[in-house]
């Protein structure tokens, strides 16, 4: 009898990306086949939201009573009709993609692309041109990779969700891939960014990414505002990346969500080429390369950004980027809130930049976060927050007190009790309560009504004011500051060792009483002992 085979009802992105993966197996590189699927989910994604966006827009024709199928035509077909959604040009569709013949495909679908280039600038340069002619998988190879990419549907995966985030976040993992901040390669789960999010509150305004990645801060930050009914559209992004691959990335991100965004017209490093010169923003959210070394240039030796306090350590740029998010943001109003290694709370080569940006009073946060957070490291890190104002007044309808001269300290690095199941390695991820919590304690810490002095919960969180930062040398370290409770003193050793030698002894007792039963079980069977 044929063994019945398991079939399940619901998809899984994974699975079908897997199912790619081994189609693609001998036919590209790693970054062709990256390139390769990523550019297929997006054309799927963002074909399959304008269809249904103009499958909408014919009923309420028909509903308003247009009937004439040319009128209704020319409506649909023009671009300017279509209000956060990329208009997206017939050849380029999904629905007509999917109707070629294998022997067609790679031609068709750079066709696709091209026309996507060309019809406007917020998808010009999203993908590779002229990506799978180059790579020319044969036609039977092609054609099943796309058809297992149809299965794909917005509805199932990406409505409520990071699509092409979550396709990159499966290379990171499943590809086994030598990610490095060096390289540009890292993907900030969404938990991460939802925290930040929620500590920077970007309701309105303009938004900053310097190292942008995959655009993953400004996606994370689109739904925070909607989930706070704001509208997305009153948030201006503005962002940068260096890495190419990694720049169409975040535009193909951007442009499927129709946020209106400013990435510069191509990938470029934020430290020699700004291509946001001169501008400063009310948001700041990002994920910088961790202790980047290769980011030093003689040409940046007298640059502005550091002039009022001094020149980053050139092994490190830690405090480069520090000087850079500080420097684009807005005099007396801007709130920035960003990542680091935790080695650049107490950098001894950075004292006396991290001396100035206190006395300045520009860091008003410093939250230490869990260990296994991220997929490509397992180390612990610290989100910053830095504030322009610190002075008090209305901030999105809370009253919020004079807090100069303070900083927030807190530590979550217990907070580990949330292990992802089905991951290749260890790793944990801040629930939705944990992130409540934890911009609790920062709005109570920020309120008219708390006493900034006396703020502090034992091995959570501290207030710590000027005079006792100083006497730290200015260590920016949560464990100075938090008090640690010392359980061992609470201890009544005299009870416990008391105890302990009573149980020795009932122990003892027993068995010395075994071997006597031991003995006289022996002498009965003739046995002398």
């Amino acid at each position: 009898m044929a063994k019945k085979q398991k079939t399940t009802d619901t998809l899984n992105l994974e699975s079908i990306l897997f199912n790619c993966r081994e189609y693609l197996r001998s036919n590209a590189s790693l970054n062709d086949k990256r390139d390769l699927l990523l550019t297929l989910v997006f054309l799927r994604f963002i074909g399959e939201k304008f269809e249904n966006t103009q499958n909408e827009m014919k009923q309420e024709c028909l509903n308003n009573g247009i009937t004439d199928e040319e009128v209704i035509s020319s409506f649909l077909n023009s671009p300017s009709r279509y209000k956060g959604i990329a208009f997206v040009p017939e050849k380029a569709r999904w629905s007509m993609i999917i109707k070629e013949p294998a022997s067609k495909l790679n031609a068709t679908l750079d066709d696709a692309i091209q026309e996507l280039e060309n019809s406007s600038d917020a998808l010009k340069g999203c993908v590779r041109l002229g990506l799978f002619t180059s790579i020319n998988l044969e036609a039977n190879v092609i054609k099943k990779v796309v058809d297992e990419v149809n299965k794909i549907s917005h509805k199932t995966f990406g409505e409520e969700k990071d699509l092409i985030g979550r396709v990159y976040e499966y290379f990171l993992k499943s590809f086994a891939v030598n990610a490095t901040k060096e390289e540009g390669e890292f993907y900030t789960p969404h938990d991460i960014v939802e925290l930040i999010a929620a500590f920077v509150e970007p309701f309105d305004g303009t938004l900053y990414d310097p190292c942008c990645g995959s655009g993953g801060m400004f996606i994370q930050c689109a739904k925070y505002v909607e989930a706070k009914q704001g509208d997305i559209k009153m948030v201006n992004v503005y962002g940068q990346e260096r890495d190419p691959a990694t720049y169409r990335l975040a535009k193909m991100n951007l442009a499927m969500r129709g946020i209106s965004h400013h990435l510069g017209e191509k990938n470029a490093d934020t430290f020699s080429n700004d291509l946001h010169k001169g501008l400063t923003f009310d948001f700041i959210m990002a994920n910088p390369p961790f202790n980047l070394k290769k980011w030093y240039d003689i040409s940046l030796s007298k640059d502005g950004r550091w002039a009022d306090y001094a020149l980053p350590p050139e092994g490190n740029a830690n405090y480069a980027w520090i000087l850079h998010m500080l420097s684009k943001l807005k005099a007396g109003k801007g709130v920035a809130g960003f990542l680091l290694a935790n080695g650049a709370l107490g950098d001894g080569d950075a004292v006396a930049i991290r001396k100035k940006l206190i006395e300045k009073d520009k860091v008003e946060a410093i939250v230490v976060l869990p260990r296994e957070l991220f997929y490509t490291t397992d180390i612990s890190v610290t989100l910053w927050i830095l504030n322009e104002n610190k002075k008090g007044g209305m901030f999105h309808g809370r009253k919020l007190r004079n807090r100069e001269k303070e900083i927030l300290f807190m530590d979550l690095r217990q907070w580990t009790e949330n292990p992802v199941k089905n991951e290749q390695k260890k790793k944990v991820e801040l629930k939705a309560d944990q992130i409540k919590r934890a911009t609790e304690i920062y709005f109570t810490w920020q309120s008219e009504v708390t006493d900034g002095a006396n703020y502090a919960e034992p091995e959570l969180y501290k207030s710590v004011g000027f005079e006792e930062l100083e006497k730290n040398n200015f260590s920016l370290v949560p464990s100075r500051y938090i008090e640690f409770v010392d359980r061992d003193t609470k201890i009544d050793y005299h009870q416990v060792l008391t105890e302990t030698a009573t149980t020795v002894a009932d122990l003892l007792k027993r068995q010395q009483q075994n071997d006597e039963t031991l003995r006289n079980a022996l002498k009965q069977l003739g046995y002398e002992c």
